[in-house]
């Protein structure tokens, strides 16, 4: 099945904005697009392929925030035991998923989470 564009098109902008946070970098385990920070996995943008449903999952340690993603539709803590660690998968080929910016602003949530204070230190002096 194809991948709606709108959805594709938030992807997109999730993972360049993701990309573009101080020493980000991609790598592809198990052939799925993760973006890390100090060896860290930050936010799994999945594949977009079409193989899979197209999603993100990211650590939400702000508890609104956390409760605001999992009314996105679709969304759920993440499996393998991550979402009792604060992390969210969300779907974005739902109807209403969360606009890219919303998305980008959890990502830079998770990224802080996870990033060394250093680079967070960048980040807030940009």
């Amino acid at each position: 099945m194809a991948v709606p564009k709108s959805a594709l098109k938030n992807w997109e902008k999730i993972r360049e904005f993701a990309l573009g946070l101080p020493g980000a970098t991609e790598e592809f385990p198990w052939g799925e697009s993760v973006a890390k920070v100090n060896k860290k996995v930050f936010v799994f943008l999945g594949m977009d392929d079409g193989s899979y449903p197209l999603g993100v999952t990211l650590k939400l340690k702000d508890e609104e925030a956390h409760a605001h993603a999992l009314t996105s539709p679709g969304a759920e803590p993440a499996g393998y035991g991550l979402g009792r660690s604060g992390w969210v998968r969300i779907p974005l080929e739902e109807r209403g998923a969360p606009a890219a910016e919303l998305l980008c602003d959890w990502v830079e949530e998770s990224y802080r989470v996870i990033a060394p204070k250093k680079l967070v230190t960048e980040l807030d002096a940009r």
